[in-house]
């Protein structure tokens, strides 16, 4: 039985796996053997464990990825079995060598193996000898051998005494043929990039120091690790080290200025990115069932047939089929900041008006016809605990708030309706330019949200500006107790201009398009400013359900006088709304989502009016029930096929109810 130090062995694993036999961080022990690499079995005594590698064919070399030792694939398919014997033993071992010298293999028998082949230094005596070296805490490869190379040029080069220090080292000079006998009995040099050290090529004195640094560090390693090494070796090492002692000494001071310089670098540079991501829609979809009309507006219509249905009033059950694009180029100067720029268009169909209500709207559609436009143009940074954003442009009130929601709010892969993405009370107004603020506390268990953003803050008419016309302010609490729950408690105010506002060319919108003629106007066409307050909780059940829910109610106020010039200040109405959603993962196929969701579009369950008012509250509730599938073809590739209704479209029993089916694809790039 060969004794540990003769061998000189250490760290070596093992695994089986298949039937091809790999030893792993092996070293030489027969000095002669040039270009050999020897592998063996032992016995468990010595605990030396093997490691079985699949892919290597016979007689191939590769460099371990862990140590950067070269390590030899045998293929074999008894050596399954070999191994099992040998593990039965509990004396003598079965050795097991194969050597390779370029082109040719050999098998030692175990006399040869039982030999020493030179005189063995004790670890003590050679570190001893290796005390007091220069030393380099790198290994080599080809791009520090290059970073070598390039800072020994210029005027900062010290002055030679020795002509043989002006050349590089090539594979005929001693020196170079020391050195590649230790690489190859103690593997010590991490190699090329492609995991070979190739031996036959002149190298320069300077990436020659650093491979024999890096030899001198790997058999000080082993020698802490009481494994002995040849004497001839120690010899060699000591003269090699004393003859490159300036390169040495040189390497080691250029490597600490260059960390600390990479150092400085990381912290203060970074080089200006742009990334461009895409997001196109493809939407086949249909609308069903009878044009909606205000119960406040039916006493005006006469044309009723016999059976109290309106003719007229059906919904054209068109098929449609639309898209929409967005490319978003996205800046960073610093790494932790991004500038973002999109460019958008579409011509997805826009419900409200073949259905007589914004409450069947789909919830990612634009109609541009085609027209490309510049959608967000804002800014944010993070500092610390603090992000902040600046916009110019869509700056929006859900790019700032904390939505939640997580498998319904996105228009490109969320809910199909707009309704079902998010409050609207809360995360919809008037918006665009302005700026908001997140703050985070106590490790993420707080966040502190606020915003100003206005909706014509480029223009200087009168009415108009960041601070005179339409506008939405507010702040945000988010709790995080756990990371499967989250709760947020939102504020938001809003004023909207009304038709007798320089301003105003349009009729205030007070329920963001998702509710009842009587809910986005209850003032007719009065400016409004209105108050809302939303409560809304994300649980994540487990690994399968999620569950969402949020409630809102809003308190409009009219600030002035109507369309026809009535004062209506003072006048308020209570607006409510909620929603929830059940969402389960991993139905049929990983990454597949099934979501059902359901709630109240925005409705005004009060309303102050004069008497004789057309304007009083919604008859009836509205609601909405949306179901959809999520199935993804691809990483990149999203079918989402679904329908949802509406139920008493505009707070009317008497509306029938509105059908609207969805076929979506999404591509993200």
């Amino acid at each position: 039985m060969f004794p540990k130090h003769q061998l000189g062995l250490s760290r070596i694993s093992h695994k089986l796996i298949s039937n091809q036999l790999e030893v792993r961080c092996g070293l030489f022990f027969k000095r002669s053997l040039k270009m050999a690499h020897c592998y063996f079995l032992l016995a468990p005594q010595i605990k030396v464990k093997l490691r079985l590698h699949n892919g290597l064919k016979f007689s191939d070399r590769r460099i371990c990825e862990k140590c950067g030792l070269l390590v030899l694939g045998v293929r074999n398919v008894k050596m399954r079995k070999l191994f099992s014997q040998c593990l039965k033993m509990t004396s003598g071992v079965a050795v097991l060598s194969m050597i390779a010298a370029q082109s040719a293999i050999a098998v030692p028998d175990e006399s040869q193996l039982n030999q020493p082949q030179g005189e063995i230094i004790s670890p003590e005596e050679a570190l001893g000898v290796l005390q007091n070296r220069p030393t380099l805490n790198t290994p080599l490869n080809r791009d520090t051998s290059k970073q070598f190379r390039d800072n020994t040029s210029g005027d900062g080069m010290s002055q030679v005494t020795n002509i043989s220090e002006l050349r590089d080292v090539s594979p005929t000079d001693w020196a170079y043929e020391a050195l590649r006998s230790l690489v190859e009995r103690y593997g010590c040099i991490v190699g090329y990039p492609d995991r070979t050290f190739r031996g036959n090529r002149a190298t320069s004195r300077w990436e020659f120091a650093a491979g024999l640094n890096a030899c001198l560090n790997t058999i000080e390693r082993l020698l802490q690790e009481n494994v002995a090494v040849l004497r001839e070796d120690i010899e060699k090492l000591k003269r090699l080290a004393q003859e490159f002692e300036q390169e040495l000494m040189a390497l080691k001071s250029r490597v600490d200025n260059l960390e600390s310089r990479v150092a400085f670098l990381e912290d203060h540079q970074f080089s200006t990115t742009t990334k461009l991501g895409g997001e196109v829609l493809f939407t086949f979809s249909s609308a069903s069932g009878e044009r909606a009309i205000d119960s406040r507006q039916r006493d005006d219509i006469f044309n009723f047939g016999v059976d109290g249905r309106d003719e007229t009033r059906r919904i054209d059950d068109n098929a449609t089929l639309g898209f929409r694009t967005r490319l978003n180029l996205d800046t960073s100067f610093t790494g932790k900041d991004r500038l973002r720029t999109r460019i958008e268009t579409g011509n997805i169909v826009n419900y409200s008006r073949a259905t007589g209500t914004v409450m069947a709207r789909l919830g990612h559609d634009i109609f541009r016809d085609a027209d490309v436009r510049i959608g967000d143009v804002y800014y944010r940074f993070t500092v610390d605990n603090l992000t902040a954003w600046v916009g110019s442009n869509s700056l929006d009130i859900d790019d700032i708030f904390h939505v939640g929601n997580d498998f319904l709010y996105s228009s490109g892969s969320g809910a199909l309706s707009r309704f079902l993405r998010y409050n609207p009370l809360v995360f919809r107004g008037p918006e665009g330019m302005g700026g908001g603020f997140k703050y985070k506390l106590w490790d993420d268990l707080f966040e502190v949200r606020g915003l100003y953003l206005a909706e014509n803050g480029n223009s200087p008419d009168l009415g108009q500006g960041m601070f005179n016309g339409n506008y939405s302010t507010g702040g945000q609490l988010v709790l995080n107790p756990a990371d499967n729950l989250g709760f947020s408690f939102t504020y938001l105010l809003s004023y909207f201009a009304g038709t007798a506002d320089p301003q105003g060319d349009s009729r205030p919108n007070t329920s963001s398009s998702n509710g009842s003629r009587v809910a986005s106007d209850p003032f007719l066409g009065a400016p409004t400013l209105r108050d809302s307050y939303a409560i809304q909780g994300d649980w994540r059940i487990n690994q399968t359900f999620n569950l969402t829910a949020w409630g809102g109610y809003a308190l409009a106020r009219a600030q002035g006088k109507d369309k026809d010039g009535v004062d209506r200040s003072g006048f308020g109405a209570d607006l409510w709304t909620w929603s929830a959603a059940l969402s389960a993962v991993d139905v049929f196929k990983e990454g597949a989502i099934l979501s059902v969701a359901g709630g109240q579009f925005v409705t005004a369950e009060r309303v102050d009016a004069f008497t004789g008012d057309r304007r009083i509250p919604d008859k009836d509730t509205p609601y909405i029930i949306e179901a959809q599938y999520k199935y993804p073809l691809s990483d990149n590739i999203l079918l989402t096929p679904g329908f949802y209704v509406v139920i008493n479209p505009e707070g009317d029993e008497d509306n029938n109810s509105i059908w609207v089916g969805a076929l979506r694809t999404t591509f993200k790039f």
